[in-house]
């Protein structure tokens, strides 16, 4: 298991999501979760302009065991999407936490941060 980034927030649904300097915020799924899902074979992702609720379902992930649902940490807009997963899903097996970033939010309510797990309190869900 690699290294959780101490500049992250996760969910127990397993998502990322990290504050942008300029208040946006990243969103991807942990290393833990692509670990678990294993070769991931194609992302569905939201489109630019699309809003969501926290906890409401924006993206998508097969792999060849399953799919799996991809909820907002926060509530927002989407800003950017990494379209380079339409062609190679595998960039998130390879580096979770850096190029296999999915979309970005640009949050309606940033104090929603506040109220996800630190990475001490997300590797003490992943280690039980």
């Amino acid at each position: 298991m690699s290294e959780i980034p101490g500049d992250l927030k996760f969910l127990k649904s397993h998502e990322w999501a990290r504050l942008e300097d300029d208040g946006r915020v990243t969103v991807g799924i942990s290393e833990h979760a692509q670990a678990q899902l294993g070769d991931l074979v194609y992302v569905e992702l939201p489109g630019i302009g699309d809003t969501f609720e926290a906890g409401n379902g924006v993206a998508v992930v097969e792999s060849v065991k399953a799919a799996s649902d991809v909820y907002a940490p926060v509530s927002g807009t989407v800003v950017a999407v990494n379209e380079e997963l339409a062609d190679a899903p595998e960039a998130i097996n390879a580096d979770a936490f850096g190029k296999g970033w999915l979309f970005v939010l640009q949050p309606s309510d940033p104090a929603q941060l506040d109220e996800l797990l630190s990475p001490d309190d997300y590797a003490e869900l992943i280690e039980e």
